[in-house]
């Protein structure tokens, strides 16, 4: 039976904490192996976090560090390409770690107009 409803009631603060840094919608979607919150950007990109390696827990006192994963979704039929990942135990906390990496590679990309897309932002150079 699809548990998409019950890890999006259990998981909801991660959802809005994550539609809230994204600017985007936030959904639980089942990837296969578990469930993951999953937020699509531009450029067929989007971001998978979770708590456990197998996705998202089940365990309410489980106390694994969330994992952000940034993907390249593939058209041609080929796995996706892991663009950044970071770890840490808060979930905002690895977001930003993961975005920092991207940024660092030089892996996002921009869009010409910047109507409705999303822009992470560097905190670093603002001090």
């Amino acid at each position: 039976m699809p548990r998409t409803q019950e890890h999006a009631d259990r998981y909801r603060d991660a959802l809005t904490a994550l539609a809230a840094a994204t600017q985007r919608p936030a959904n639980v979607v089942n990837t296969g192996t578990g469930y993951a919150i999953r937020v699509d950007f531009e450029y067929n990109r989007y971001l998978l976090a979770s708590n456990a390696a197998d996705g998202l827990t089940d365990a309410a006192e489980d106390t694994s560090e969330w994992r952000v994963s940034l993907y390249q979704g593939a058209a041609d039929g080929t796995s996706d390409e892991l663009l950044a990942a970071a770890e840490h135990a808060w979930l905002v906390d690895a977001f930003d770690l993961a975005f920092a990496d991207i940024r660092a590679e030089g892996k996002w990309q921009t869009a010409d107009a910047s109507f409705d897309e999303f822009n992470p932002t560097n905190d670093q150079s603002a001090s």
